[in-house]
């Protein structure tokens, strides 16, 4: 009897859910493994990062911007083992440990699953100094942390008002922004703030009356800010702002109307690994606030839903 190669095992363990809805509709299902294409490697998922944009794209929140195919896959950020390589993806080779934002043109096939095919153009190898949780949680926020940060030029001496300072991009963009030798004002709820300070941000607590405690320490006010949040937050910073078009949103559409700049964070192999650079030379820590089994995606769901996550939440795949 002819032995079965790995690559053609045919099933592999997904969570899928075939309508839109909350995190109820999510499924540990078996499914078919996904086909590798001419530049893509197949990646053996170790650990699939979780970020608010997933359990958006599941509830039709994203219908009008990207097209959604059932059985819906979620996930986008992955850390994990090449196991193949397609026709002409000179880039890696199997057995590589990468990680990275696969995020395609269509949605469907996501990394949520035990197996995802991933364009090169998507991956990065995996920061040597993080583990396989960690290095999940990197991708899709700390490359929005980083683009974001870049598109209004943030750089030495400037004094940046980071909001959401504690959350998963937040946490990413006070880090890139110390690194780049930038002072850095954090929001966030009192319970973070020590936090904050560890990560080398002055932190402030959100809310009424947020320019004025900016103020108090800045009286000159600030040079850029980054709205990871949204509600008032643009207006907030473009009261304190020196040049009110260096402001960045990922949250505020509306953002652009008012002179700054609306991010949407894109696949970049060359910023994952300047992402990885910094981990790997302590300038970029991850922290985990809760890493779930694969089955319990649902939970991880509603822990982002939740909106007071201290860091990232990462499902443990393989």
């Amino acid at each position: 009897m002819t032995a079965v190669p790995v690559l053609l095992s045919l099933i592999m363990r997904a969570i899928t859910t075939s309508r839109y809805g909350g995190p109820e509709v999510l499924e540990l299902n078996e499914t078919d493994d996904p086909k590798v294409g001419p530049d893509s490697v197949l990646v053996r998922v170790k650990a699939a990062g979780v970020n608010p944009v997933d359990w958006k794209v599941v509830a039709g929140n994203l219908d009008g911007l990207m097209h959604v195919h059932f059985p819906l896959v979620p996930g986008w950020d992955v850390a994990g083992v090449v196991e193949a390589v397609g026709l002409d993806a000179t880039e890696f080779s199997v057995g590589d440990e990468v990680f990275g934002y696969v995020r395609k043109d269509e949605v469907q096939h996501g990394t949520y699953a035990e197996l995802v095919a991933a364009p090169v153009r998507t991956l990065a190898r995996k920061p040597a100094s993080l583990s396989w949780q960690q290095a999940a949680g990197v991708p899709l926020a700390g490359l929005t942390a980083l683009q974001s940060l870049r598109r209004i030029g943030v750089g030495p001496g400037d004094t940046v008002l980071v909001h959401a300072a504690a959350g998963g991009v937040g946490s990413f963009a006070v880090q890139i922004a110390v690194a780049e030798g930038a002072r850095v004002i954090g929001t966030a709820s009192e319970r973070n703030h020590d936090f904050l300070r560890s990560l080398g941000a002055d932190p402030v607590t959100y809310g009424d009356g947020l320019a004025d405690r900016v103020r108090q320490i800045a009286s000159e006010g600030v040079d850029a800010a980054v709205d990871y949040v949204g509600g008032d937050a643009v207006a907030v910073s473009q009261e304190l702002l020196k040049d009110r078009s260096r402001v960045a949103s990922v949250v505020d559409h509306g953002v652009k109307e008012r002179g700054g700049h609306h991010v949407w964070v894109r696949p970049d192999s060359a910023d994952l690994a300047e992402l990885a650079g910094l981990a790997d030379a302590g300038k970029l820590t991850v922290h985990i606030d809760r890493a779930l089994p694969l089955a319990e995606a649902a939970e991880a769901f509603r822990l982002s839903q939740n909106g007071r996550i201290r860091g990232k939440v990462v499902l443990e795949v393989g």
